[in-house]
């Protein structure tokens, strides 16, 4: 819904729905004002009723934006949690695999240096635009488990490599798992659809005021102006893979540099 978000800085992201908020505020000032103060500005106490009801309207709508922000930001941190564990599970068994005798040993570790660049070149430029990478016959995932099944131990020594090798193997597929839910990961439409009903209807409140236009703009400007960044700030939170703050491949990268690198 909102994917034009993940393609410009977050400051200009929060910027433009800031202002997109406060003009359909000052527009509703200018244009509705007319409208409405003869229907509702002549009951007495109009103000103070109004304030209470934005205010207990209030307490439920900004519970439910910050719900939906801890939410998001929760589900960014299980994200960048996932990528971190499945590049610690990659370093553990590239380890693992180095105990098998030859030539197991440099398919092996040929096959995990390939599966870590693979996901930094070509995963993660999918992950970015909300892809899922697709297991294809010949991914190095398939290749290592069928190398690593085909492999018989001859002795104890190597019976125990190949069991801790293929603990670690199913350790870094689980760890995949967690990451490739990520990627399509987001919150509900209707949940987006309650989000916009709801900064309406608050709209809707700050237009039924009866003060003057100098002090409504500034104060209705202001809180409409939050409401939007609390908004946006949920979007930008809402797939972890995806734009400036999106997760990034650098722990992958880090292990194939430091570890995968000979």
């Amino acid at each position: 819904m909102f994917d034009w978000i993940y393609d410009v800085h977050s400051l200009l992201a929060i910027a433009v729905f800031g202002a997109a908020f406060v003009a359909i505020f000052l527009a509703g000032i200018l244009f509705l004002r007319p409208f409405l103060r003869p229907w509702f500005h002549s009951a007495p106490g109009l103000n103070a009723t109004l304030g209470d009801y934005l205010q207990y309207f209030g307490v439920i709508y900004g519970l439910l934006l910050s719900l939906l922000a801890v939410g998001t930001y929760e589900n960014h941190a299980d994200a960048e949690k996932a990528v971190v564990s499945e590049a610690a599970a990659l370093s553990a068994l590239y380890r693992d695999v180095s105990g098998y005798p030859e030539p197991v040993r440099s398919d092996l570790r040929k096959l995990v240096r390939e599966y870590t660049r693979s996901t930094i070149k070509d995963a993660w430029p999918l992950q970015r635009r909300g892809i899922l990478p697709v297991t294809s016959p010949g991914n190095p995932v398939v290749a290592i488990y069928s190398r690593m099944s085909a492999y018989e131990p001859q002795s104890m020594g190597q019976q125990a490599v190949h069991q801790n090798a293929l603990r670690q193997f199913d350790t870094f597929l689980e760890t995949r798992r967690e990451r490739l839910y990520s990627v399509t990961s987001g919150m509900p439409r209707v949940m987006w659809y309650t989000v916009a009903l709801g900064a309406l209807i608050n709209m809707i409140f700050l237009w039924l005021f009866d003060l003057r236009v100098g002090p409504h703009l500034l104060l209705g400007g202001l809180i409409s102006f939050f409401t939007a960044t609390m908004i946006c700030l949920i979007a930008i939170l809402d797939s972890p893979f995806k734009g400036e703050v999106g997760v990034s491949p650098e722990a992958f990268q880090l292990v194939y540099d430091q570890i995968m690198s000979d």
